[in-house]
């Protein structure tokens, strides 16, 4: 079940900004709230299967905050929007936790938000690992090297 959001999210970047922030701090009750009220929402975690519906989703990040905050640092945005959708696809960058078997960790990810009438929220969450290291910031935005 969808939980009520209070703060109305003007921008898809506002939004962006809140669900990482809520991850950033294992805030469950807070991410849950940006999620689109429609059972029709999607989520997939790096290697794992698609889950959809509001109940699998806060299952999902509920194991994931078990272990506590993921610190991500989304980067390299790309935009592809209109007035009522905006697509954001990102490198994230994920902070070693206090764990001495961790490995850095670099995700592509691609966020799907809309506009609704409760402010813009996100409908879809995809994340894989990527392969090798992420592309240096230049090329990344489309400089040349020669």
């Amino acid at each position: 079940m969808p939980t009520k959001q209070n703060k109305l999210l003007a921008s898809a970047e506002d939004a962006e900004h809140a669900f990482y922030d809520a991850i950033g701090r294992a805030d469950l009750e807070s991410l849950m709230a940006l999620w689109a009220e429609d059972e029709e929402i999607v989520c997939i975690h790096p290697g794992a299967p698609r889950l959809q519906g509001h109940a699998a989703i806060r299952a999902s990040w509920e194991m994931i905050f078990e272990r506590g905050p993921v610190h991500i640092h989304p980067r390299n945005l790309h935009v592809t929007h209109n007035m009522m959708c905006s697509v954001h696809s990102v490198i994230e960058e994920v902070n070693a936790p206090d764990d001495a078997n961790w490995q850095e960790a670099h995700i592509l990810a691609t966020n799907v938000y809309l506009k609704t009438p409760q402010g813009w929220r996100i409908v879809m969450h995809h994340a894989s690992i990527a392969p090798g290291k992420p592309a240096d910031q230049n090329l990344a935005n489309g400089s040349v090297l020669h």
